[in-house]
């Protein structure tokens, strides 16, 4: 197992680090707010730390987990730090009441990320189509990724597959706007009835 670098301090985060400690992985927490970074850490439990916020995070998974409209900001500020790292974009651009998103083809979140890091850091777009409360459960389910590295989308897929998730390749880094779309899909499926403990499938017929 591995050192994962969580960027963020809130609920997805929570369930990412969570579920990631209990399947053996070693936690770091990166927040603007040392004091909710640590009470995160502790919560977690397992071993989890707090990092320097801007400094080099300890793993070479570093989970973008704060919400979209300050992610490409925070990559920017961690600059060089970010350097040869695998940059996982968990984030969702809905609009002010989630019926569509505030991005464009071309210009996802993801896309904006990767021209933010460092030329040598890799921008894979995944778990945006999870409720945090059902990542949570830690119950085996589908996790769609897209991303331009193979090598990086295999080493995101692997650390997926160690959490008990089946990870589904969407494409390269330009599928992250169907991806964010899959969101809105998913929020659309839960408010019409559906509930909000379900996540997105694929299934063979």
């Amino acid at each position: 197992m591995t050192t994962i670098s969580i960027i963020g301090s809130g609920n997805m985060a929570g369930a990412i680090g969570t579920r990631a400690a209990k399947h053996g992985h070693t936690v770091e927490i990166m927040s603007r707010n040392t004091a909710k970074a640590q009470a995160l850490a502790d919560q977690i439990g397992k071993g989890a730390t707090v990092g320097t916020y801007g400094a080099t995070p300890a793993g070479d998974i570093v989970i973008v987990a704060v919400l979209y409209a300050g992610a490409v900001d925070a990559v920017a500020q961690y600059g060089d730090a970010l350097a040869g790292k695998i940059l996982v974009d968990i984030t969702n651009p809905f609009n002010a009441d989630a019926s569509g998103l505030v991005t464009t083809s071309g210009n996802s979140v993801s896309e904006q990320i990767a021209a933010a890091a460092p030329k040598d850091a890799h921008v894979v777009k995944a778990l945006n189509t999870i409720f945090g409360g059902v990542l949570a459960a830690d119950k085996p389910m589908d996790v769609f990724l897209a991303g331009d590295s193979a090598e990086a989308k295999a080493r995101v897929a692997a650390f997926l597959e160690s959490l008990d998730l089946r990870a589904l390749d969407a494409g390269g880094l330009e599928m992250a706007h169907g991806l964010e779309w899959a969101g809105i899909v998913l929020v659309g499926v839960a408010r019409s009835g559906a509930g909000f403990e379900i996540a997105l499938s694929a299934a063979a017929i």
